[in-house]
């Protein structure tokens, strides 16, 4: 899929969290800051910096609910196409 090599290292390991299961959050706040969350499987949560979050969305492959005060991001289908050629990669050695 044209453009896997545009994305950061650190894009693709968001991707592929997302595809095993993760759970991507932007926690949004009363005095208008936002942090974005991953969750993971284990309960454990990790940062992710928000240029990350935003040029994955730039490039179509996530969307999110848009809730106030946490909304929750998901794979659109271009993303999951593009996470699923990158586990395939990934497999083979790629």
């Amino acid at each position: 899929m044209a453009g896997v090599t545009r994305l950061s290292p650190t894009q693709k390991e968001l991707l592929l969290a997302i595809t095993a299961g993760y759970s991507l959050k932007a926690h949004r706040y009363l005095d208008g800051s936002k942090v974005y969350q991953l969750h993971a499987l284990d309960g454990s949560v990790e940062t992710v910096q928000r240029t990350t979050v935003e040029a994955l969305c730039e490039h179509g492959l996530l969307d999110s609910n848009k809730k106030f005060p946490a909304a929750t991001y998901w794979l659109t289908a271009r993303g999951r196409a593009l996470a699923a050629s990158l586990e395939h990669s990934t497999i083979n050695g790629g």
